[in-house]
């Protein structure tokens, strides 16, 4: 079918609650947006590389039998290229050992994307098992901020971030272990929320990294990511964690007023590491805006020693790692060997694999307990604030994988020191676009909430959309 530049507009100018709503009106078809889709991608794609599987046939097929009454009915997505199960597709975790599986199920989290009417028409470039907060795998190559040449785009959700900054789909999966869903929301100009500990299941996997890894979404819109988790929402019988429940959606929830609340933030670091001026510029800014709405506003620094908990948190995390690659040469039929993956992920298994069951039980103890300080910190606050990253995006190269110092490599990881804190910790955590360098690059802020309430996060989310609208920013790579 021929694509109107007037359907592409309206495909490129709508929210995905928009665009569900055009396909429950009978405005526009699911065939075409998927049609708008694949012309945005095969446009853009080649500057960003940004999707590195195209599943074009599998969306036209899934177009012409949506529930139109589904919330997302007919709407164009992304998958990221890691973890996630979708029957039929790759599942290579953007590693060269994993390159010739194909997932075999779906998981439960598919089930549920598919349910909501979301189409899926690509996957998303991710760093080699997400292992990076820039995303530059020798699998599939680099993908390109859309703002400005020569920048990181972040990861691991670094693909699903530049797609939708640059609306190439109004949204996308992003999954989250140390900052990897509100990293690329900072460095892309987009919204990235982490949700609360458990609030999505990860079956058919019981746990990951015990609770530090999250899945939910990157959006342009916080309505969107509120729709997005009443999608996923909600454990599974025997799910080790479970957050309370709120008596109505987040799509509801997210449009009331919120009460006058109390909120803690911070422009220093817990770790006395260098924070750039302009980021701090627009926390300030994003504090006053608060303040002018009515809430109570004080400064407050954080309580958290960084250099423990992230040595901690890193040796716990490779040895589950290891032990997923032990049971990986199962399915791919031999061991992972030096040659197979990056030198950093060598470096993590062979961290994993030295470290004796003794030492990882006090791992977990120790992160369990630092956790425990840092929300015991913050408890008196209904909502914190912080920079999403200490820096401006660093330029393409920095967080070099093929550097085989595992802490040598860690090291330049400190740029999420307030971003990982809060996979410790289980709390709600997203990253808004309320700032903008001198020269236009995007600065996220990050709200925390308390365990559990989704709800608060979203509702100041949703007014300081309104209040610091970032609605007319467009990327230079835009469509």
């Amino acid at each position: 079918m021929t694509v109107t530049e007037s359907l592409i507009n309206t495909y490129t100018e709508s929210d995905a609650l928009d665009l569900a709503r055009l396909v429950k009106q009978g405005e526009v078809t699911p065939v075409e947006l998927v049609e708008a889709a694949v012309t945005c991608i095969e446009r853009f794609n080649p500057e960003l590389n940004a999707v590195v599987h195209k599943l074009y046939d599998l969306g036209k097929e899934a177009a012409t039998s949506v529930d139109h009454n589904a919330l997302f009915a007919g709407v164009p997505f992304l998958l990221k290229e890691l973890f996630t199960q979708w029957k039929g597709t790759s599942l290579t975790n953007s590693s060269r050992y994993m390159k010739d599986i194909i997932a075999p199920v779906d998981s439960e989290m598919a089930r549920r994307i598919k349910r909501a009417g979301l189409i899926l028409v690509g996957k998303s470039n991710s760093p080699e098992n997400g292992w990076s907060i820039s995303t530059e795998p020798k699998l599939y190559g680099v993908t390109k901020n859309p703002w400005k040449e020569g920048i990181t785009a972040g990861g691991s959700s670094g693909g699903t971030a530049a797609a939708v900054a640059a609306r190439l789909v109004p949204l996308g999966e992003a999954s989250d272990g140390a900052g990897s869903i509100r990293i690329p929301a900072s460095c892309c100009g987009i919204v990235g929320l982490k949700p609360s500990r458990g609030r999505v299941p990860l079956a058919p996997f019981g746990d990951y990294w015990y609770g530090g890894v999250y899945f939910l979404c990157c959006s342009r819109t916080v309505r969107d990511t509120a729709a997005y988790l009443d999608v996923l929402a909600g454990g599974l019988p025997g799910d080790p964690y479970t957050p309370p429940i709120p008596d109505l959606p987040w799509l509801e929830l997210m449009v009331r007023e919120p009460k006058k609340l109390r909120i803690g933030f911070t422009v220093t670091s817990p770790n006395n590491t260098q924070i750039d001026a302009q980021v701090k510029k627009a926390v300030l800014a994003t504090v006053h805006e608060l303040e002018r709405l009515g809430h109570i506003v004080e400064e407050h620094n954080m309580e958290f020693d960084t250099e423990v908990a992230w040595r901690t948190y890193t040796n716990m995390t490779c040895v589950q790692t290891a032990a997923i690659f032990d049971d990986l040469s199962n399915i791919v039929g031999r061991p992972v060997t030096p040659n197979d993956v990056e030198p950093v992920t060598w470096a993590i298994l062979e961290r994993g694999r030295s470290i004796s069951g003794m030492a990882h039980s006090n791992d977990i103890e120790k992160i369990r307990l630092l956790g425990r300080e840092l929300t015991s910190d913050l408890v008196s606050y209904d909502i914190f604030i912080t920079p999403t990253l200490a820096q401006l995006p660093r330029p393409m190269g920095y967080y070099d994988m093929s550097e085989p110092d595992i802490d040598r490599y860690n090291a330049k990881l400190t740029d999420s020191m307030f971003a990982y804190p809060f996979n410790i910790t289980g709390q709600p955590a997203i990253s808004l676009p309320l700032g903008w360098s001198d020269d236009g690059i995007p600065i996220g802020i990050q709200l925390v909430g308390r365990y559990g309430d989704e709800a608060t996060v979203l509702q100041v989310s949703a007014q300081l959309e309104q209040a610091m609208p970032w609605k007319g920013r467009r990327p230079s790579v835009i469509v």
